[in-house]
């Protein structure tokens, strides 16, 4: 087995099949896993994967290698990531996804779950070690047995959530996972839903399934305009992520979803702590005071988020990335469907859903910019803007340091991070008026080309 270090992210596994991701790996993983399982008193692992063409090979691998550790593997099938962690909230307390999520579509990977929690950081590079040592151990008494738990998992929607009024939506699923899966459950909600790419196609043969790009959601956009649809959601490949478009064509970024959800979560569980991540909107703490809750700026990172979320018992989180986090009636991971659904008990209480969406308070905003490096930069320069960040920025600024740099105005902000999956620095900007942001996205610039003269932001790639 030879294996890459660079596929083991801060979050998941991630590489391009079959060159950095192969059977071997995947088995490997397995044994590797498998033998932390048992450890930790674990004899259950669920193994779910999503609709890409190597994910069959991969997850049979996989399996494999778990069984051979001497696990009783639980095999979900073809499901979405959150259908995964639903398994492992139900079934057992591990599993593990092979998904390559939204990356391009000869990649794959493997997001996972270990008694009870999302695994990332060191425990990730433990599982790197175990498998290039070969330190696994191998045990009698693995088996395999499959489950769908689709039904279980509709019927927890269904009996959670209650529709004012019927709707009708447009479901975008760019022929990922999602498409097999999240229009019946919309149905079972009470919803008329318009279907658009909803064949699982490993291929991608429509559009990349990945809802934070604009270009992604031209499709909704078209069939909103020309049917008497109201809203439109679109999901990512593993649908673990949600986008939001409204009658008029206009997308509800993550961050303004978070202040609806927020307001909502809060009539229940007043004085609630509510978690979101650095690169989410100025706009978002003020509406969370408002509807009177805690609010708690934090790294970027589902499993990060998740982790901190655990800790402050929060009911809610979110990422601009698209993850959002429901503690409250639900499990606490990110799942695009459930998501949705509690959008959709929101706005049914309302006439005009579009109405309360574009209601929400906004400001004028980049989209996230990267800057590309060098292997291991990233990092480097988001500690020496921290070093400068006291000199260059006086009161009224506020410097933030929690994940890179972000400096808060009174009229908007500024944030440069190094990203945890990529050698770039993630940059985003945003101003109450369009001069504060072209004031703020120069200042913030200007100090990365003292340290990186040929620092060019684009478009974020994934």
């Amino acid at each position: 087995m030879h294996l890459t270090p660079s596929i083991f992210k801060a979050y998941d596994i991630r590489g391009t099949t079959p060159t950095t991701l192969n059977e071997g790996v995947a088995e490997g993983l397995g044994l590797a896993f498998g033998t932390q399982a048992l450890a930790l008193g674990q004899q259950q692992v669920a193994v779910g994967r999503d609709g890409r063409l190597s994910g069959p090979v991969l997850a049979a691998a996989l399996v494999r290698g778990l069984v051979a550790a001497g696990v009783e593997v639980i095999d979900i099938g073809m499901v979405t990531t959150p259908m995964l962690y639903f398994a492992a909230h139900t079934l057992c307390a591990s599993g593990i996804q092979v998904t390559g999520s939204h990356n391009p579509r000869d990649d794959n990977g493997f997001k996972m779950v270990l008694a009870g929690r999302a695994i990332y950081g060191q425990d990730i590079q433990a599982l790197r070690r175990t498998m290039e040592a070969e330190g696994w151990q191998r045990r009698a008494g693995g088996s395999v047995r499959t489950q769908d738990v689709f039904a279980a998992y509709r019927e927890r929607i269904v009996g959670d959530i209650h529709l004012a009024r019927p709707m009708k939506i447009v479901v975008d699923c760019g022929n990922g996972v999602a498409g097999a899966l999240a229009p019946a459950v919309f149905r079972a909600l009470g919803c008329e839903v318009v279907e658009l790419f909803t064949e699982v196609d490993g291929r991608f043969p429509n559009h990349h399934p990945d809802p934070s790009k604009p270009d992604n959601l031209r499709d909704v956009i078209r069939v909103l305009q020309h049917t008497d649809a109201e809203l439109g959601l679109a999901f990512d490949g593993d649908g673990d992520r949600l986008g939001i478009v409204t009658k008029d064509g206009n997308t509800i970024f993550p961050d303004r979803q978070m202040q609806l959800f927020a307001q909502d979560v809060l009539s229940r569980v007043p004085g609630g702590t509510i978690v979101y991540d650095v690169k989410c909107t100025q706009r978002l703490g003020p509406a969370i005071e408002a509807a009177g809750g805690v609010p708690l700026m934090y790294k970027t990172g589902h499993s990060l988020i998740k982790a901190r979320m655990k800790e402050l018992d929060s009911p809610l989180g979110g990422e601009m990335s698209g993850h959002i986090f429901f503690k409250e009636r639900w499990y606490g991971f990110d799942d695009g469907t459930y998501a949705g659904a509690r959008l959709l008990e929101i706005l049914s209480r309302s006439p005009d859903a579009s109405a309360v969406l574009n209601a929400l308070p906004t400001s004028f905003s980049t989209p996230e910019l990267n800057v590309a490096c060098a292997e291991g930069e990233p990092h480097r320069l988001a500690a020496e803007l921290q070093a400068l960040a006291a000199r260059a920025f006086k009161a009224p600024a506020q410097v933030n340091t929690i994940d890179g740099l972000r400096v808060d105005w009174p009229d908007g902000f500024g944030l440069i991070r190094a990203s945890n999956t990529t050698p770039v620095l993630v940059l985003r900007f945003e101003g109450h008026t369009p001069e504060a942001l072209a004031r703020i996205q120069a200042e913030m610039t200007g100090l990365l080309r003292q340290l990186k003269p040929d620092a060019q932001p684009g478009g974020a790639q994934h």
